[in-house]
């Protein structure tokens, strides 16, 4: 996992490990109904550095009071009217397939193998506070594919149009 700053603002992690993955926009315990997010895993050195810079890094609670607290950062994936929506792709062995707003809680059960993303900064300031707050601006995912898929994939769809005119 790298952190390259960019001229905009922007930090590229490459193969970094996310969770907490919640494309869908489903309610939940720490979001409310339709905001699409997720958390990017991190180490100590580049969460060190991306708080000092002002981005909101959290750390869990490790599960075995000999391990350390893991680091993570908060990602909102915003497909709203302003300004232009994440760019999210599936990689297989077929290729790349971008995800659309309708499409894009696919994420949330794929079988990640690799994850490289771009998140663009929102600075913000309220009652004297300031911080950063990360949203996604690209998403490169590879996915693991199932064998059976693999092995069926130059099978042409569909039979099921032929099955279902049958019936009519």
């Amino acid at each position: 996992m790298a952190r390259k700053p960019n001229d905009d603002g922007t930090i590229v992690l490459e193969d970094v490990e996310i969770g907490f993955r919640n494309f869908s926009g489903q309610v939940g315990k720490y979001n409310k109904e339709g905001e699409k997010s997720f958390v990017v895993f991190m180490n100590d050195d580049i969460a060190t550095r991306l708080a000092d810079d002002g981005w909101n890094v959290k750390y869990l609670k490790p599960l075995d009071e000999e391990d350390s607290p893991q680091a993570y950062l908060s990602v909102s994936v915003n497909y709203g009217t302003r300004g232009r929506p994440p760019k999210v792709v599936l990689v297989t062995s077929r290729g790349k397939t971008v995800l659309t707003a309708d499409t894009v809680s696919l994420v949330d059960w794929a079988e990640i193998v690799k994850a490289d993303c771009i998140i663009r900064p929102y600075h913000w300031e309220v009652n004297e506070n300031t911080g950063i707050k990360a949203y996604l601006r690209d998403l490169y995912l590879t996915i693991r594919e199932d064998p059976l898929e693999l092995k069926y994939a130059d099978v042409p769809p569909s039979a099921m149009s032929e099955i279902t005119s049958e019936a009519e």
